[in-house]
């Protein structure tokens, strides 16, 4: 048999792919192996430039180490990633020398695709993990795992959906997506195809042709359930609108494999978030309690003496509530004080804070104010709104309840925290002592 012959069959058994490259950079040899790595037969790369098969990102890397191949240095295990003719990436391991008399490169490639993804994998169940511990509340934990999961597989339309089971209620923490809106919460609507991944506990696919036969206007939609110890608590979401980026089952099988890390980092941050909110709020009102309000007060005092700002701390104390907790009981008393803590919102603005400090007792934070005169007038704002009959227990009732207001101005009336608290109080009792 001829030694050629003999040659060239014999490459075509070898699993690994061999081709040779000129110093043009265009492929003058290759395998039967090509064809299996890359999708094109041998006759179609055969004169090809090997450069524009690279994925875009590895080129530069690629020509500066076919250079050093090229001045003689053996390259062994390089690796970069190739286009595969149906568009899909392929991670590509190299071995390759430059014959010099031939004048041309000689390679061998090796398909180390699942290799590589299943090192994304564990990487990137690592790194969500790892999120859920460093990132600063649940908007930044789904920023990090949108920008994982991009890594793993095309994700520019891309959402979390929350489902609350005991209500049967989404809602959208996280959404990307280029065409559609942010929708509002809702109840989970059956029939949809979110609503058979939350129902069946199942990833989901839906191709371009049957987006089509059902109307909607997505190439492809991928969703899987997020599943935790309490069950299905929502999904992830990632939908096309172009040929280009297209899903498949295999992929529909990686985003399934790392959505169980993505359920346990947002139900470990759901808690987290719970326990931060409990220590830092008051049970009754959800107003932040003393200690939440203290940290924010001494943040904006030294941003108010930095930018020579004017502050004003207003303490409140409400007169006769005792009264109604005797007379109509205490569950009337926690719905009066709610109730106080929600009128009290609604007067001060964004950038101001309402806090209770227990009992009946509530503080108030203006910040940015003009003088005197501006805490005069929100003083005067509260008492009219704690003036307006209460609801109580179903009841539209004329209650006797007043307010005792204490303020203190800074910089005028105390330079710190301990001061300006201190005037207040002493200015509320002031006014209380008038009322009695």
């Amino acid at each position: 048999m001829n030694s050629e012959l003999l040659l060239d069959k014999l490459l075509d058994l070898l699993p690994d792919a061999v081709c040779a490259v000129d110093v043009e950079g265009r492929f003058v040899f290759i395998s039967s192996a090509c064809e299996r790595l890359l999708g094109y037969t041998q006759q179609e790369l055969i004169g090809t430039a090997m450069i524009e098969l690279v994925h875009p990102d590895d080129r530069e890397r690629t020509l500066a180490t076919a250079s050093e191949v090229m001045d003689g240095q053996l390259k062994m295990h390089f690796e970069n990633r190739y286009i595969h003719r149906d568009g899909h990436v392929v991670d590509i391991m190299w071995t390759a020398r430059w014959l010099e008399d031939e004048r041309i490169r000689l390679a061998v490639a090796r398909d180390i695709t699942e290799i590589k993804r299943a090192e994304r994998v564990q990487q990137a169940i690592y790194r969500i993990s790892e999120a859920a511990y460093q990132a600063d509340g649940l908007v930044e934990l789904y920023q990090l795992i949108h920008q994982v999961i991009d890594e793993l597989l095309p994700a520019d339309n891309f959402q979390v959906a929350l489902f609350d089971a005991a209500k049967g209620w989404l809602t959208f923490p996280y959404y990307i997506d280029e065409r559609v809106p942010l929708p509002a919460s809702q109840p989970l609507v059956s029939g949809t195809p979110l609503a058979e991944v939350i129902h069946s506990g199942k990833a989901l696919l839906i191709t371009a042709e049957q987006a089509e036969a059902q109307g909607q206007e997505w190439v492809d939609w991928l969703g899987v359930p997020l599943i935790s110890q309490a069950g299905v608590i929502g999904a992830v979401v990632m939908q096309s609108y172009t040929d280009v980026i297209r899903y498949t089952e295999e992929e529909k099988g990686l985003l399934q494999f790392v959505s169980t890390q993505v359920a346990a980092a947002i139900s470990r941050k759901q808690t987290e978030t719970r326990l931060q909110h409990m220590a830092r709020h008051d049970p009754l009102t959800e107003l932040p309690n003393r200690m939440l309000f203290n940290q924010h007060f001494d943040m904006c005092l030294k941003r108010a003496h930095r930018s020579r700002e004017h502050l004003a701390l207003l303490y409140l104390d409400l007169n006769g509530f005792k009264d109604i907790n005797d007379t109509l009981g205490h569950e009337a008393g926690d719905q009066l004080l709610c109730e106080v803590a929600r009128r009290l919102e609604s007067i001060v603005r964004e950038s101001d804070m309402v806090g209770r400090m227990g009992g009946d007792e509530f503080t108030v934070l203006l910040t940015g104010i003009a003088g005197k005169p501006s805490v005069a007038v929100v003083a005067d704002k509260i008492r009219a709104a704690l003036a307006e009959p209460f609801s109580l227990g179903g009841q539209r009732l004329e209650l006797d309840i007043t307010v005792s207001i204490g303020t203190a101005l800074y910089p005028e009336q105390g330079s710190d925290r301990q001061q300006l608290f201190r005037h207040a109080d002493n200015d509320m009792y002031a006014a209380k002592r008038c009322v009695s």
